[in-house]
């Protein structure tokens, strides 16, 4: 049974750092492109970091230079470090496989304010 668990989130002032992961069981986690995605109230879910399996990177433009992915494959953990944190990153955050082809876990809540 695919399980996807995010963990990490929570209330941080502008410009503030969390670290997010995602614990990943029943799947084969190495050979998976990993992503971490979120979705802001009114919003359509976003692909905002994504990681291959041999830790190519890439980011959406609105966060790159603050957040980095990474992911750990003898523990089936994916990560997200942020960084300089904006109001506008305010969102639920979940990772997946990066086609999106697993269950949504229950995601994180990330919220940016003073």
């Amino acid at each position: 049974q695919v399980r996807l668990v995010e963990s990490g989130g929570g209330l941080v002032q502008p410009g503030g750092s969390l670290r997010l992961s995602c614990a990943a069981s029943g799947i084969i986690f190495s050979i998976r492109s990993m992503g971490w995605f979120r979705q802001a109230p009114g919003r359509e879910r976003e692909l905002v970091a994504h990681i291959t399996p041999d830790t190519t990177t890439n980011y959406a433009d609105s966060v790159k230079g603050r957040f980095t992915i990474s992911r750990d494959n003898a523990k089936n953990i994916a990560s997200l470090q942020m960084n300089g944190l904006k109001a506008e990153d305010t969102a639920v955050y979940y990772c997946n496989a990066g086609d999106r082809r697993y269950p949504w876990g229950q995601g994180t809540q990330v919220t940016v304010s003073s």
